[in-house]
């Protein structure tokens, strides 16, 4: 069978069966155009068959290619970590841009790295650290820093507690579970296959929120910021969570859709 063939047959959308014959055949998307007349060999058509069982099964394409873009950059997933989404890239952004010169930043809960990393490689100034309580997730966010060239310090511990503990922080920042664990979409699409622990508190979708808004001045500069991405429906209970822990300049920034995704505030005690 030749690739024209293959591709022809293939029911998926046409950049998601490019993507496959890329992954299985190691051929660039310029070289499919100008060699798709070349036979298939017997194990790549093995290969291509199980690449395509697991897309018609619905796992996500990340998973399966083991990679996704984010921020310019390509970081290795797995089935350990949550896909990385545009929406991140707000969290990201407004961290950087309360990142003070030489700052310390420290990521929580980093899953496959992709806000310390490109912290560290926009800001090679900064000092960055990042933890998660998983040690696949670690070992997926050191090999995808070591791959991207970022001088990152790493910890495993739950939320704060981690050993050994970063120095005092100008930013923390934190993409926590936030979905409630009767909320329906945990048991659709993309989510069935992410991690249940990164996606739910298995409670309220909140206690994250205040676990973390609670310890975080204990490691914060005076004038640092805590950072949180959240559900589109939850920006009022995240900036009252930040304000019953003290924190001052509380405010909240939308996304592409226009839904309130990152609030912040300032650790800044009288």
């Amino acid at each position: 069978m030749a690739l024209a063939d293959w591709l022809a047959q293939c029911p998926l959308p046409r950049l998601e069966k490019y993507l496959l014959v890329q992954h299985a055949t190691r051929l660039t998307r310029a070289q499919l155009l100008t060699r798709d007349h070349l036979p298939l060999t017997a194990e790549q058509q093995q290969h291509l068959q199980a690449l395509l069982q697991r897309r018609l099964a619905g796992e996500p394409m990340a998973y399966i290619l083991g990679t996704r873009g984010f921020y310019g950059r390509d970081f290795a997933v797995s089935p350990a970590v949550l896909i990385p989404r545009p929406e991140t890239e707000h969290l990201l952004e407004a961290a950087l841009a309360h990142l003070p010169e030489h700052g310390t930043l420290w990521d929580i809960g980093t899953g496959s790295g992709i806000i310390a990393i490109t912290a560290k490689l926009e800001r090679p100034d900064a000092r960055v650290f990042a933890s998660d309580v998983c040690d696949y997730a670690l070992a997926l966010a050191r090999g995808n820093a070591a791959t991207l060239g970022a001088d990152i310090t790493f910890a495993q511990g739950s939320w704060l507690d981690v050993q050994p503990a970063p120095p005092l922080c100008h930013i923390i920042v934190s993409n926590p579970p936030y979905i409630e664990a009767d909320d329906p979409h945990l048991h659709t699409g993309d989510l069935r296959f992410e991690p249940q622990h990164a996606l739910t508190d298995f409670s309220d979708g909140l206690s994250a929120y205040r676990h973390i808004a609670a310890a975080a001045p204990a490691h914060l500069h005076h004038g640092g910021w805590l950072l949180f991405e959240h559900g589109y429906q939850q920006g009022a209970a995240v900036r009252q969570i930040l304000r019953d822990n003290g924190f001052q300049s509380v405010a909240t920034l939308p996304d592409l859709a226009g839904h309130e995704r990152v609030s912040f505030g300032q650790f800044a005690p009288l």
